[in-house]
Protein backbone atom coordinates (compact mmCIF):
# COMPACT_ATOMS: atom_id res chain seq x y z
CA UNK A 1 0.00 0.00 0.00
CA UNK A 2 1.49 3.63 -1.30
CA UNK A 3 1.94 6.28 1.46
CA UNK A 4 0.26 9.70 0.89
CA UNK A 5 2.29 11.64 -1.03
CA UNK A 6 2.60 14.24 1.85
CA UNK A 7 3.17 11.08 5.17
CA UNK A 8 5.70 9.86 2.67
CA UNK A 9 7.35 13.36 2.47
CA UNK A 10 7.12 14.13 6.27
CA UNK A 11 8.27 10.75 6.98
CA UNK A 12 11.48 10.72 5.19
CA UNK A 13 12.24 14.20 6.65
CA UNK A 14 12.11 12.97 10.25
CA UNK A 15 14.44 10.02 9.08
CA UNK A 16 16.62 12.54 7.84
CA UNK A 17 16.83 14.75 10.39
CA UNK A 18 16.61 12.24 13.41
CA UNK A 19 19.55 10.47 11.09
CA UNK A 20 23.02 11.32 13.77
CA UNK A 21 21.02 10.85 16.94
CA UNK A 22 19.73 7.40 15.98
CA UNK A 23 22.97 6.59 14.41
CA UNK A 24 24.83 7.73 17.72
CA UNK A 25 22.06 5.84 19.53
CA UNK A 26 22.45 2.71 17.93
CA UNK A 27 26.45 2.62 18.54
CA UNK A 28 25.82 2.87 22.17
CA UNK A 29 23.75 -0.13 22.08
CA UNK A 30 26.06 -1.88 20.00
CA UNK A 31 28.86 -1.21 22.55
CA UNK A 32 26.28 -2.50 25.52
CA UNK A 33 25.43 -5.47 23.37
CA UNK A 34 29.06 -6.79 23.21
CA UNK A 35 29.95 -6.74 26.87
CA UNK A 36 29.72 -9.84 29.23
CA UNK A 37 26.93 -9.79 31.59
CA UNK A 38 26.96 -7.80 34.99
CA UNK A 39 27.67 -10.39 37.11
CA UNK A 40 30.78 -11.02 35.48
CA UNK A 41 32.01 -7.52 34.54
CA UNK A 42 30.81 -5.53 37.51
CA UNK A 43 33.25 -5.40 40.30
CA UNK A 44 33.41 -8.13 43.27
CA UNK A 45 31.52 -5.35 45.31
CA UNK A 46 28.75 -4.18 43.03
CA UNK A 47 27.83 -7.65 42.22
CA UNK A 48 27.45 -8.64 45.97
CA UNK A 49 25.62 -5.72 46.88
CA UNK A 50 23.10 -6.37 43.43
CA UNK A 51 22.10 -9.93 44.51
CA UNK A 52 22.87 -9.77 48.54
CA UNK A 53 18.73 -10.22 48.77
CA UNK A 54 18.42 -12.96 46.47
CA UNK A 55 17.24 -16.96 47.75
CA UNK A 56 20.42 -18.96 48.49
CA UNK A 57 19.83 -20.97 45.26
CA UNK A 58 19.03 -18.12 43.06
CA UNK A 59 22.37 -16.06 44.19
CA UNK A 60 24.18 -19.42 42.97
CA UNK A 61 22.13 -19.56 39.69
CA UNK A 62 22.92 -16.11 38.80
CA UNK A 63 26.51 -15.76 39.76
CA UNK A 64 28.25 -19.07 39.57
CA UNK A 65 25.68 -20.79 36.68
CA UNK A 66 25.77 -17.60 34.75
CA UNK A 67 21.62 -17.75 34.49
CA UNK A 68 19.72 -14.75 32.76
CA UNK A 69 18.53 -12.05 35.00
CA UNK A 70 15.82 -10.35 34.33
CA UNK A 71 14.75 -7.03 35.61
CA UNK A 72 10.85 -5.76 36.69
CA UNK A 73 9.79 -2.50 36.75
CA UNK A 74 6.15 -2.15 38.16
CA UNK A 75 3.83 0.62 38.50
CA UNK A 76 2.09 -1.55 40.87
CA UNK A 77 -0.28 1.01 43.92
CA UNK A 78 -3.58 -0.33 44.93
CA UNK A 79 -5.46 2.72 44.89
CA UNK A 80 -5.48 2.67 41.05
CA UNK A 81 -7.72 -0.11 39.57
CA UNK A 82 -5.71 -0.49 36.29
CA UNK A 83 -2.37 -1.52 38.56
CA UNK A 84 -3.86 -2.79 41.37
CA UNK A 85 -3.57 -6.65 39.80
CA UNK A 86 -0.17 -6.23 39.29
CA UNK A 87 0.42 -7.08 43.37
CA UNK A 88 0.66 -10.44 43.00
CA UNK A 89 3.02 -9.90 39.30
CA UNK A 90 6.61 -10.24 40.70
CA UNK A 91 6.33 -13.00 42.50
CA UNK A 92 4.57 -15.54 39.99
CA UNK A 93 7.17 -13.94 37.26
CA UNK A 94 10.16 -14.88 40.17
CA UNK A 95 8.96 -18.09 40.36
CA UNK A 96 8.64 -18.74 36.39
CA UNK A 97 11.79 -17.81 35.59
CA UNK A 98 13.51 -20.28 37.98
CA UNK A 99 10.69 -23.04 36.43
CA UNK A 100 12.71 -21.98 33.48
CA UNK A 101 16.76 -21.58 34.57
CA UNK A 102 16.11 -17.93 35.33
CA UNK A 103 16.30 -15.33 37.78
CA UNK A 104 14.45 -12.60 37.98
CA UNK A 105 14.61 -8.92 40.89
CA UNK A 106 12.18 -6.13 41.31
CA UNK A 107 14.30 -3.62 39.85
CA UNK A 108 12.23 -0.72 41.09
CA UNK A 109 8.90 0.93 40.98
CA UNK A 110 7.38 4.34 39.15
CA UNK A 111 4.31 6.33 40.23
CA UNK A 112 1.44 5.92 38.35
CA UNK A 113 -1.78 8.14 38.56
CA UNK A 114 -5.07 8.51 37.01
CA UNK A 115 -6.78 11.55 35.13
CA UNK A 116 -9.90 9.61 36.20
CA UNK A 117 -9.01 10.63 39.83
CA UNK A 118 -7.48 14.16 39.28
CA UNK A 119 -9.35 15.32 36.28
CA UNK A 120 -10.83 18.99 37.85
CA UNK A 121 -8.44 19.05 40.36
CA UNK A 122 -4.86 20.46 40.66
CA UNK A 123 -3.73 17.39 40.97
CA UNK A 124 -4.22 16.91 36.95
CA UNK A 125 -1.40 19.61 36.54
CA UNK A 126 0.89 16.85 37.63
CA UNK A 127 -0.14 14.27 34.68
CA UNK A 128 2.63 15.53 31.67
CA UNK A 129 5.14 15.59 34.49
CA UNK A 130 4.74 12.36 36.00
CA UNK A 131 5.47 11.08 32.60
CA UNK A 132 8.97 12.52 32.97
CA UNK A 133 9.54 10.77 36.30
CA UNK A 134 7.96 7.48 35.56
CA UNK A 135 10.95 7.64 32.77
CA UNK A 136 13.38 8.61 35.10
CA UNK A 137 12.37 5.86 37.94
CA UNK A 138 12.84 3.76 35.02
CA UNK A 139 16.05 4.23 33.85
CA UNK A 140 17.23 4.07 37.46
CA UNK A 141 15.68 1.32 38.49
CA UNK A 142 17.65 -0.28 34.99
CA UNK A 143 20.92 1.59 35.70
CA UNK A 144 22.16 -1.08 38.22
CA UNK A 145 22.93 -2.77 35.01
CA UNK A 146 22.75 -6.72 36.26
CA UNK A 147 19.97 -7.56 33.93
CA UNK A 148 19.77 -9.83 30.61
CA UNK A 149 16.26 -8.67 30.36
CA UNK A 150 13.56 -6.53 31.37
CA UNK A 151 9.71 -6.70 31.92
CA UNK A 152 7.65 -3.11 32.64
CA UNK A 153 4.31 -3.73 34.70
CA UNK A 154 2.25 -0.81 33.74
CA UNK A 155 -0.69 0.76 31.98
CA UNK A 156 -2.43 3.78 30.45
CA UNK A 157 -0.89 6.91 29.06
CA UNK A 158 1.38 8.60 31.32
CA UNK A 159 2.78 5.12 32.73
CA UNK A 160 3.48 3.41 29.41
CA UNK A 161 5.08 6.07 27.30
CA UNK A 162 7.34 6.92 30.58
CA UNK A 163 8.17 3.16 30.78
CA UNK A 164 8.93 2.82 26.84
CA UNK A 165 11.28 6.06 27.03
CA UNK A 166 13.28 4.93 30.64
CA UNK A 167 13.69 1.20 28.70
CA UNK A 168 15.32 3.21 25.73
CA UNK A 169 18.17 3.96 27.35
CA UNK A 170 18.62 0.80 27.83
CA UNK A 171 17.62 -0.64 24.50
CA UNK A 172 20.18 -3.40 24.59
CA UNK A 173 17.88 -5.28 26.66
CA UNK A 174 15.03 -7.37 25.11
CA UNK A 175 12.01 -5.86 26.92
CA UNK A 176 8.15 -7.01 27.41
CA UNK A 177 5.23 -4.64 28.60
CA UNK A 178 3.01 -6.80 31.21
CA UNK A 179 -0.49 -5.82 30.80
CA UNK A 180 -2.93 -5.98 34.17
CA UNK A 181 -6.22 -7.03 32.06
CA UNK A 182 -9.36 -5.58 31.86
CA UNK A 183 -12.14 -4.25 34.56
CA UNK A 184 -14.77 -6.88 34.28
CA UNK A 185 -17.65 -5.60 32.49
CA UNK A 186 -20.43 -2.81 34.51
CA UNK A 187 -22.81 -0.52 33.45
CA UNK A 188 -22.81 -0.13 30.40
CA UNK A 189 -21.57 3.40 28.57
CA UNK A 190 -25.03 4.22 27.25
CA UNK A 191 -27.02 3.77 30.40
CA UNK A 192 -23.97 5.90 32.46
CA UNK A 193 -24.69 8.20 30.38
CA UNK A 194 -28.33 8.36 30.61
CA UNK A 195 -27.88 8.95 34.44
CA UNK A 196 -24.93 11.66 34.21
CA UNK A 197 -27.49 13.64 31.52
CA UNK A 198 -30.00 13.42 34.23
CA UNK A 199 -27.48 14.21 37.35
CA UNK A 200 -26.98 17.90 34.87
CA UNK A 201 -30.39 18.43 34.77
CA UNK A 202 -30.87 18.11 38.64
CA UNK A 203 -33.20 14.82 38.18
CA UNK A 204 -30.81 13.03 39.69
CA UNK A 205 -29.23 13.39 43.45
CA UNK A 206 -25.37 13.05 44.45
CA UNK A 207 -25.74 9.69 45.65
CA UNK A 208 -27.81 8.28 42.63
CA UNK A 209 -25.05 9.36 40.36
CA UNK A 210 -22.21 7.99 42.66
CA UNK A 211 -23.98 4.97 42.08
CA UNK A 212 -23.82 4.48 38.90
CA UNK A 213 -20.03 5.38 38.39
CA UNK A 214 -19.19 3.10 40.55
CA UNK A 215 -21.47 0.50 39.28
CA UNK A 216 -19.31 1.46 35.69
CA UNK A 217 -15.33 1.35 37.51
CA UNK A 218 -16.26 -1.35 40.40
CA UNK A 219 -13.34 -3.49 40.54
CA UNK A 220 -9.57 -3.97 40.13
CA UNK A 221 -8.34 -3.87 36.12
CA UNK A 222 -8.13 -1.16 33.27
CA UNK A 223 -11.03 1.21 32.71
CA UNK A 224 -14.32 0.04 31.32
CA UNK A 225 -14.41 1.54 28.10
CA UNK A 226 -12.00 2.50 25.09
CA UNK A 227 -9.44 4.92 26.95
CA UNK A 228 -5.80 5.78 27.44
CA UNK A 229 -5.34 2.40 29.29
CA UNK A 230 -6.69 0.05 26.95
CA UNK A 231 -5.20 1.64 23.86
CA UNK A 232 -1.56 2.04 25.11
CA UNK A 233 -1.87 -1.70 25.85
CA UNK A 234 -2.92 -2.43 22.18
CA UNK A 235 -0.30 0.00 20.68
CA UNK A 236 2.22 -1.81 22.29
CA UNK A 237 1.16 -5.15 21.29
CA UNK A 238 0.71 -3.30 17.81
CA UNK A 239 4.43 -2.76 18.24
CA UNK A 240 5.42 -6.05 19.32
CA UNK A 241 6.29 -5.32 22.28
Amino acid sequence: MKLHDTVATVTQRIVNRSQPMRSAYLAQLEVALQRQPGAQRLGCANVAHAFAALPVNDKLRVVAQRAPNIGIVTAFNDMLSAHAPFEHYPDLLKTEARRLGATAQVAGGVPAMCDGVTQGTPGMDLSLFSRDVIAMATAVALSHDVFAGALMLGVCDKIVPGLLIGALQFGHLPTVFVPAGPMSTGMSNGEKSKVRERAAQGLVSRTELLAAESATYHGAGTCTFYGTANSNQMLLEAMGL
